[in-house]
């Protein structure tokens, strides 16, 4: 039943992105920035209980009295689409630091406009990373959270991957604290199409604060924090940590 399930969530799934884009995108373009969040939530809340629904996928939440008022650096691993759809509903508004090519789905992409992400340009990685950092500070001081996948792309469960620390240096010149989020997301809704029913676990860290420190230590206590509540609360073996490189300068 499982592939029947998953055909049937994806039926779903693509007819929400079809009706969202064609009714909310021209009503999101006439209103102010924050109630397009609102109004863009509405599709992120169907499609987390759509899932439910068809595939039995369910989501044990732990923590969420930890995410601040004001605005936060999110940091969280990357697995699955299910946490871009759910972290967008955890700390509103938000906007996500992702590939630029999303940005030219139709209806999808149009959208995701509309919510001031940072777009990310792989191919020109050091105007990338200058991007990230200014436009990061910029959206923070606007009173936006700023979502970022510091592994930079999807890791598997079970796989370890380093982080990256655009996200804590943003943290740290704009004085904001950081939001970790570990979550085993992948392991119901990974790369394969088939889903697998179940009950994922995420876990919403305490914020850790900015101020006089160094990006480097604040990132590596993030990290330190995500890794160990994997460990705890991933159904899959893990290798163990390796340790840390000295980290690379980051353009001024």
């Amino acid at each position: 039943m499982k592939p029947l399930r998953s055909l049937i969530f994806y039926l779903g799934y693509f007819l929400a992105i079809l009706v969202s884009g064609l009714l909310m995108l021209p009503l999101g373009m006439a209103l102010p920035l924050r109630a397009r969040f609102k109004l863009f939530n509405c599709h992120n809340r169907f499609i987390v209980r759509w899932l439910s629904l068809t595939c039995g996928i369910r989501y044990r939440l732990r923590g969420q009295a930890n995410v601040p008022p004001g605005p936060c650096v999110v940091l969280a691993n990357h697995q699955s689409e299910w946490e871009t759809v759910y972290l967008q509903l955890l700390k509103s508004p938000i906007c996500t630091v992702l590939k630029k090519e999303l940005l030219e789905i139709p209806l999808f992409g149009w959208g995701v406009k509309l919510l001031k992400p940072i777009p990310l340009d792989r191919s020109k990685p050091a105007t990338a990373m200058r991007q990230v950092l200014s436009h990061g500070k910029q959206r923070l001081d606007e009173g936006l959270s700023v979502l970022i996948f510091p592994e930079g792309t999807r890791v598997a469960p079970g796989q370890r991957r380093r982080f990256n620390k655009s996200g804590a240096v943003i943290a740290c010149r704009a004085g904001v604290p950081v939001l970790p989020v570990a979550h085993n997301a992948g392991e119901f809704w990974g790369r394969h199409w088939v889903k697998q029913p179940g009950t994922l676990d995420l876990v919403v860290g305490e914020p850790v604060e900015t101020a006089g420190r160094r990006p480097e230590d604040v990132l590596a206590e993030v990290e330190a924090w995500i890794q160990a509540t994997l460990d705890e609360i991933s159904g899959v073996p893990r290798p163990p940590q390796p340790a840390r490189e000295a980290p690379a300068e980051l353009p001024s």
